[in-house]
């Protein structure tokens, strides 16, 4: 019996022995198993992000396009219609492309304005824009006194010219020629003579 025993004994620890080596090969197998299955996950991951930046490369281009996109004409054929206006005077403009004349209630600048003042503030414009022979001017005039209906025209033409070519606006603001005077005369005060003259003070 006690010869035996031994035996059993290092057949116990043989079998162990064998099971502690047979665990780790187990244990590798399982690892062998897992691990060809995260390479798939992160070979998937880099294609999805290669689409990202087809994406974004289309981006400029649709940038590129509405910056080199020619600007749209605001007056075909160089003609265009405005409105002026200063203290009560009205005045409305037909531009045309033409040789310079003017026609001012079916009559020309100089009879309408016989003031080399007045005719020198409405070319005022067209000089500036070095266009004072290109475009016939057609205008209605009415309201106001001639000061007034020669500012009116002055505007007019001005807006008229920007709404045939609008690279022209920088100058034309730069110069005033947009800007529409908003002084007016003062309205008469209750009590006094004008806006503000007053009846001479008599002591007795």
């Amino acid at each position: 019996m006690t010869s035996t025993e031994p035996e059993t004994a290092e057949v116990t620890t043989e079998a162990t022995e064998t099971g502690a080596v047979e665990t780790p090969e187990a244990t590798e197998a399982t690892e062998t198993t897992e691990a060809p299955e995260a390479p798939v996950a992160t070979s998937e991951t880099p294609v999805a992000t290669s689409e990202t930046p087809v994406a974004t490369s289309e981006t400029p281009a649709a940038t590129s396009e509405s910056a080199t996109a020619p600007r749209p004409s605001r007056a075909a054929g160089g003609n265009a219609q405005t409105v002026g206006r200063r203290k009560e005077a009205v005045v409305r403009v037909r531009v045309v492309p033409g040789t310079g004349e003017f026609k001012l209630n079916g009559r020309t600048l100089e009879e309408y304005f016989p003031n080399k003042v007045h005719q020198q503030l409405i070319k005022d414009p067209l000089v500036l824009v070095e266009k004072p022979d290109a475009f016939d001017i057609f205008a209605n005039l009415h309201g106001g006194g001639v000061s007034g209906q020669a500012g009116a025209l002055r505007l007019a033409i001005a807006r008229a010219l920007i709404e045939v070519d609008a690279d022209d606006r920088p100058a034309l603001k730069k110069a005033g020629f947009l800007t529409r005077d908003a002084r007016a005369t003062e309205r008469k005060k209750y009590g006094l003579k004008k806006a503000r003259k007053a009846p001479q003070y008599s002591k007795r």
